[in-house]
């Protein structure tokens, strides 16, 4: 299974994106040994529409062009729910024993997502109440990716 964080806009040359590729690194390596055959990042551009519905259509239907057939599209959204990296690692799990070929991680622009991509999502995952920028989502997403692949490759990185 086929891990892809597609993220609207892009990560600036320094150390967010040095942090965020030792990550996606660190869970394509460890992934490897958990079934999963690759962890890859889409950046997305973002809209130019002076419309903030226009903007988010625009994005989403990005987005949507790019999520193979039967994968599973999770959201990041501060609505969602807030699974624990055991949790987490379940279901992944889960997703790869269902033979799902790519499992799509959706980290919208600031405006969000249009409600036809987030009605269409398998879940819907929050780190947390607080409002956090994108740049740090996408770097405790791929952690998260990286601890929850650990987990189920039994590996000591995550201590409960």
């Amino acid at each position: 299974m086929r891990i892809v964080v597609a993220a609207i806009g892009r990560l600036k040359q320094g150390p967010e994106r040095e942090l965020a590729e030792r990550y996606r690194k660190r869970a394509a390596d460890a992934g490897r040994r958990a079934g999963l055959n690759a962890v890859d990042i889409v950046e997305i551009k973002e809209s130019r529409a002076g419309d903030t519905a226009r903007r988010m259509l625009e994005e989403s239907i990005a987005v949507a062009n790019l999520i193979p057939e039967r994968a599973i599209t999770v959201i990041l959204d501060a609505r969602g729910e807030s699974l624990s990296s055991e949790a987490f690692a379940g279901r992944l799990h889960e997703w790869r024993q269902q033979d799902n070929p790519a499992v799509v991680f959706i980290i919208g622009a600031a405006d969000g997502l249009a409600p036809s991509l987030k009605e269409k999502a398998s879940l819907a995952i929050a780190f947390g109440v607080a409002t956090w920028p994108h740049q740090l989502i996408r770097i405790m997403l791929l952690e998260q990716l990286y601890r929850a692949v650990t987990i189920l490759a039994g590996h000591p990185y995550h201590r409960a």
